[in-house]
């Protein structure tokens, strides 16, 4: 039976097992399950982001007129459709083929780290990192001047600070919240540093170490 065990275990495929209990997920179901729930939450959240960021900027381009705002709470927040060439926050005027090719690289590597992502927070943040990278690359495909030389729509204003979008948005909630989720110590895998370390403080807890006083083969073993 033990042998049996062994050679079922040695032929299960790498990255297929669950995390550890120590990673508070649940390891009773079979390995892929987790994978698979994870990755719904992240195409979900993928496919709200990108809706929204379309939605959006079509409804921008048909109802406003570039370079004539729209004041939605006074000189607060304006509606001002403008284009941008660059990344995020119209960062990098001019590359838009570069920013094209980077987009199109944060997706494949998005679509590499799914296939080891367990954990539900990790699959939120690359959800919205996800659906903003494609909203904008979509602009920079199907958009004048030409394919992947495409024009972002901007459009969101505050008060000194530069027009952006819903995947200008996405992308920097996303890219904070896995700063957060790093420092907090949790990984895409499932794996939780800070877990682990409570569960080894408190398995010491539960076996202290023997008492000389009242174990006679306590300083022997020692």
């Amino acid at each position: 039976m033990e042998t049996a065990h062994q050679e079922g275990a040695d032929r299960a495929p790498e990255g297929e097992q669950p995390p550890s209990p120590a990673t508070g997920e649940n390891t009773d179901a079979v390995g892929p399950t987790p994978r698979r729930r994870r990755i719904a939450i992240l195409l979900t959240v993928a496919a709200i982001v990108y809706a929204l960021d379309v939605v959006t900027k079509l409804l921008v381009v048909a109802k406003l007129t570039p370079g004539v705002p729209v004041h939605v709470l006074g000189t607060f927040l304006q509606l001002d459709y403008t284009r941008n060439s660059g990344a995020a926050f119209s960062i990098g005027w001019g590359y838009t083929a570069i920013f094209s090719l980077i987009a199109i690289g944060v997706v494949l590597v998005i679509i590499r780290l799914a296939r080891r992502l367990y954990s539900a927070p990790w699959a939120f943040a690359l959800g919205l990192l996800l659906g903003g990278a494609i909203g904008n690359l979509t602009d920079r495909i199907v958009r004048a001047p030409g394919p992947f030389r495409g024009w972002v729509v901007d459009f969101i204003q505050f008060p000194h600070f530069a027009i952006f979008n819903l995947a200008d948005s996405a992308i920097t909630c996303g890219g904070v919240l896995m700063v957060l989720l790093a420092f907090r110590g949790l990984h895409p895998d499932g794996t939780d540093e800070r877990a682990e370390y409570e569960a080894a403080k408190a398995a010491e807890a539960a076996d202290p170490a023997p008492d000389p006083a009242t174990d006679p083969d306590a300083s022997r073993r020692g």
